[in-house]
């Protein structure tokens, strides 16, 4: 869904950052902008901060920075056209229908939704009437308490073929509508329709609104064929696209960091009654890959909460195959695993919160639970199954797209592969002599008793061997998915600056920048944003930079010298003077103290630019020496010696830069 820029720079105008921001954060005001403890982190002293004339907040704590309806999305779980919709509502600003959907659709909706919420007073009135003393019975026996069925709006459905649909008829619905929204059961091989749920304890499920737009219901007769029966798919629901609680659930989700995937809506209201708000359920299938994704927009970890017993851990090893691809830094989930035979609800009610806590606090990572499943109760004793396992785990990781991830997986199933089999001795060799006494080998052929050697080229040029040694002489198997094939790149190759590590450094740059700023304060005032997110290779440059747009967020009156003394007086003191004394080049003296506003402007432009483009180029490099570790192919190695021209010439750029300057001033 497309908004237009105008559309949301008038919600931006309308609404002060401080306004929104505030209803989540006690700020206060500090000269122009407001300060207040991070919403994101944990904290004591405030590092967030929020500036109403720019229209941004920024977090120093955690990195986290953007406009009001970033902070909606990132503190509620919303999306970005729900954030519109939420913020452009508060502002008083009307949205387009064209942007959202055609009239004819959007009647049938709103009178689909009506319908739905008339539905659920049918249902709560019987919970309360004559009809509805079985499922009271029922309701009691699970504990549940009068506030809680208020909030979770429960009812019952009579055992009846019709109540709900002559309810439905005096309200003005049609038979159609009734049909369409799910609450009927019609067709052409059915002479009369009727209702699709009878005598059951109902379970409204609301969309990311809370608006109703299906139901659950848990049968009260032992007879009927499906215990859980949930609303068929409609115009308004989407089973996969939804998770039962989570318009509740979001808030609190975000106020602890947590969310908790259990399995069914009972789960979820006792764990709300016990004090776990944030927990969330499927609806009646295994988690889908959307609803993974509204896990992750209220958690970057979600946790899987399933029973111990063999169905729980078949539910989980289905979930893991779910989440695999979909694997990046920051959203990931974990599991935990109960007792056997207790689910959420009865661990809760038979041993308190404090055990469900307690199991909480042991979930185990992704990793983990991948590795269980592929090993477990399985005969591992002979290479062929060996290599069988691994071929395997190389296929699995293989799925993950992020190829950062990806590497670390490789790694992380390689140790345990290797915890897991032990590590295999080598006969001992030092200069061609077994240890012990043993007879020499001849010449440069293979050691007798040894494990045969290979060499890769990596990001050093040097080489890394199939088989590790460690102390005492062990040696290790290979990383998961490294070849132990027999490779042995020429000296040319190991020698080439194409494979080795020695290329331009980024840390010049980054204090060139630094130092333009501190000379220059007002570049902090236009270049905040920019300043704030840039990819900074040095953790104590980085440190100075946030340094730096702190004392400025605080206070942002500061010239150069009183800037100076704030960040001396800081633990950033000594980076400081460091950059002060770096900084040479005749190139960069746009940094210097006393280069001219345009000067400035354009060297730092460009400087900005170099390092931007450096960065990119020795992150894609790094992300090509992976790739060539994986498949040793052509294909990657001439990616690896293109991108190494690509650094060398932006080094020889800089060089004649410099060059050049030197001659215009000489």
């Amino acid at each position: 869904m497309r908004f237009s820029p105008h559309l949301l720079d008038e919600i931006r105008a309308r609404l002060p950052v401080s306004q929104v921001v505030g209803r989540k954060v006690a700020l206060k005001r500090k000269g122009r902008e407001y300060a207040g403890l991070s919403p994101f982190k944990i904290e004591k002293t405030p590092s967030f901060f929020v500036n109403d004339q720019k229209g941004f907040y920024h977090c120093f704590a955690s990195g986290e920075h953007g406009d009001i309806f970033k902070f909606v999305m990132t503190t509620e779980g919303l999306s970005f056209p729900e954030a519109v919709e939420r913020l452009a509502e508060e502002a008083g600003v009307a949205l387009p229908k064209a942007e959202f959907e055609d009239k004819e659709r959007a009647d049938e909706r709103t009178r689909l939704l009506a319908l739905m919420e008339e539905a659920s007073k049918f249902f709560e009135a019987a919970l309360a009437g004559a009809s509805g003393t079985e499922a009271r019975r029922y309701i009691e026996k699970r504990g549940l308490k009068r506030e809680t069925l208020a909030t979770f709006r429960i009812g019952y459905a009579p055992n009846s073929r019709s109540a709900l649909k002559e309810h439905l008829a005096k309200a003005g619905y049609t038979l159609e509508e009734m049909t369409l929204s799910g609450m009927l059961i019609a067709g052409d091989d059915i002479p009369v329709a009727y209702d699709r749920f009878r005598h059951r304890v109902m379970f409204p499920i609301g969309d990311a609104k809370g608006r109703i737009v299906a139901f659950g219901g848990r049968a009260l007769d032992p007879e009927q064929n499906a215990k859980y029966l949930n609303s068929p798919e409609t115009p308004l629901f989407h089973k996969g696209n939804l998770l039962f609680n989570a318009h509740r659930a979001r808030a609190a989700a975000h106020d602890k960091d947590r969310v908790i995937a259990v399995e069914g809506y009972m789960d979820v209201i006792s764990l709300a009654e016990a004090g776990f708000d944030e927990a969330v359920a499927p609806l009646g299938t295994a988690l889908t890959e959307d609803q993974l994704k509204l896990l992750w927009r209220m958690s970057a970890e979600p946790i899987l909460c399933f029973d111990g017993d063999g169905a729980g851990k078949r539910a989980a090893f289905r979930a893991v195959d779910t989440a695999l691809p979909h694997l990046k830094p920051g959203a990931s989930v974990m599991f935990a695993f109960l007792p056997d035979g207790l689910d959420p609800d009865d661990l809760v009610r038979q041993q308190g919160p404090a055990a469900l806590d307690g199991c909480l606090g042991r979930a185990r990572p992704l990793v983990d639970v991948l590795f269980e499943r592929e090993w477990a109760g399985r005969d591992w004793s002979t290479p062929e199954r060996r290599a069988g396992l691994e071929k395997t785990l190389k296929a699995l990781i293989g799925h993950i797209e992020d190829e950062s991830v990806r590497a670390h997986y490789r790694q992380a199933l390689g140790q345990r592969l290797r915890a897991a089999w032990g590590e295999p001795q080598e006969a001992q060799w030092r200069g061609g002599q077994r240890d012990g006494g043993g007879q020499r080998s001849g010449g440069g052929g293979n050691r007798t008793g040894s494990w045969p050697r290979s060499g890769v080229p990596n990001a050093r040029g040097g080489t890394s061997g199939a088989l590790r040694r460690g102390a005492g002489g062990r040696v290790f198997p290979p990383s998961l998915g490294q070849s132990t094939e027999r490779v042995n790149p020429s000296s040319s190759l190991r020698k080439s600056a194409l494979v080795s590590n020695d290329g331009p450094q980024t840390a010049h740059r980054e204090a060139v920048l630094i130092k333009a700023v501190l000379n220059h304060p007002w570049l902090i005032e236009e270049q905040a944003e920019v300043l704030a997110d840039l990819p900074f290779t040095s953790s104590a440059l980085s440190g100075l930079r946030d340094a730096i747009l702190s004392a400025h967020a605080l206070d942002n009156s500061l010239d150069t010298e009183s800037l100076r003394t704030h960040l001396n007086k800081s633990s950033v003191g000594k980076v400081l003077s460091l950059v002060e004394r770096s900084v040479s080049h005749k190139c960069d003296r746009f940094a210097e103290p006393q280069a001219g506003r345009s000067e400035v402007e354009d060297g730092w432009r460009h400087a900005l630019a170099m390092h931007e483009r450096h960065v990119g180029l020795q992150q894609s490099l790094e992300a090509a020496e992976r790739a060539w570790h994986d498949d040793r192919s052509e294909v990657s190695f001439a990616r690896i010696c293109d991108l190494k021209r690509q650094l060398e010439a932006l080094s020889v750029a800089d060089v004649f830069d410099a060059a050049a300057d030197a001659g215009r001033t000489s």
